[in-house]
């Protein structure tokens, strides 16, 4: 049943991220390697500071590229309000955070440090899978 499933059984674990600081370059690197359309942004110290977005690097590309201006770096683009969830949540209440809100990932975050990366593929694999007992033939004794 999904009502027993926590963030932690479903995330991504270790978090894919970026350094604070970083080049854009970077982030679109690290975005490609792992696959994901967004990053979290780590500080020096391993607190979360920042969300980054394919679309924040898309729009910032344009913009820097049109002014033929200077190469942007990740503090220039990443949202400070950053949307995450924690290692105990329940994967139905995240599922319905997601809907509000519209992201497509969240950091995990425990105790102010990043611990996982969950997307609302690995939410829905997960609802898909424990759903599956809905569909199996009941037994009468």
């Amino acid at each position: 049943m999904s009502e027993g499933l926590a963030v932690r059984d479903v995330m991504k674990s270790p978090a894919p991220y970026i350094k604070q600081g970083a080049a854009l370059g970077d982030v679109v690197e690290t975005l490609r390697k792992y696959g994901v359309m967004g990053l979290p942004v780590v500080s020096q110290t391993g607190s979360v500071v920042g969300f980054v977005s394919e679309q924040d690097c898309i729009h910032s590309m344009l913009v820097s590229s049109y002014h033929c201006e200077g190469a942007p770096i990740v503090d220039d683009v990443m949202f400070t309000e950053v949307l995450s969830a924690r290692p105990d949540q329940n994967i139905v209440d995240l599922a319905q955070a997601m809907g509000k809100n519209k992201p497509k990932l969240y950091p995990v975050i425990d105790d102010g440090t990043l611990v996982g990366l969950i997307t609302r593929s690995d939410i829905l694999q997960a609802l898909w899978e424990s759903r599956s007992h809905c569909d199996a033939p009941s037994k009468i004794a």
